[in-house]
């Protein structure tokens, strides 16, 4: 965001916005100052990113649709705060679970680029150093068990949720 829109607001009195747009409030990548600046983009009717060169040319349009937007602020904040919470909650029930819940899709990916490199690396050069012939695996074993592996990982709650869908039918 620009420090030319957090100015503006400021000296139009909505330290809310202005707190919003130059990042004082919300995370570091910017999410709710996005947020916040969408909706100052809707209220002008312009894209987002043009939403400065107006700020430059027209700041009292910039400032008419600011003050639509400072009553939502407060309520951004509420959903973004809410958000993090969900997450947070999240993250501690992820945490709760055992080791091996949540251990097996890490370590199927480890086991899976190793496996690949063991296949296109690794073996061809043990082979070389050692001057053994170790065969590679088939690939398309290999390729089956990365779709399955990625289907499960990707596809299993989606899978689940269709599954008790059509059973309760």
């Amino acid at each position: 965001m620009s420090a030319t829109l957090a100015s503006i607001a400021l000296s139009a009195g909505m330290p809310m916005i202005e707190r919003i747009l130059s990042r004082k409030l919300g995370d570091a990548g910017g999410g709710l100052a996005t947020e916040v600046m969408r909706h100052i983009a809707d209220a002008l009717k312009v894209p987002p990113s043009e939403v400065e060169a107006v700020a430059e040319q027209y700041p009292g349009r910039v400032i008419e649709a600011m003050r639509t937007v400072e009553p939502m602020a407060p309520e951004l904040v509420a959903l973004y705060a809410a958000g993090l919470q969900g997450q947070f909650a999240l993250l501690q029930a992820e945490a709760a679970e055992p080791i091996w819940m949540r251990a097996w899709r890490p370590g199927g990916m480890y086991l899976i680029l190793f496996l690949w490199a063991w296949n296109i690396v690794i073996l061809h050069v043990a082979n070389a150093i050692w001057r053994i012939a170790l065969p590679p695996a088939p690939y398309d074993a290999l390729g089956w068990f990365t779709a399955v592996y990625c289907s499960l990982y990707m596809g299993g709650h989606t899978l689940k949720d269709v599954m008790s869908k059509w059973i309760s039918k």
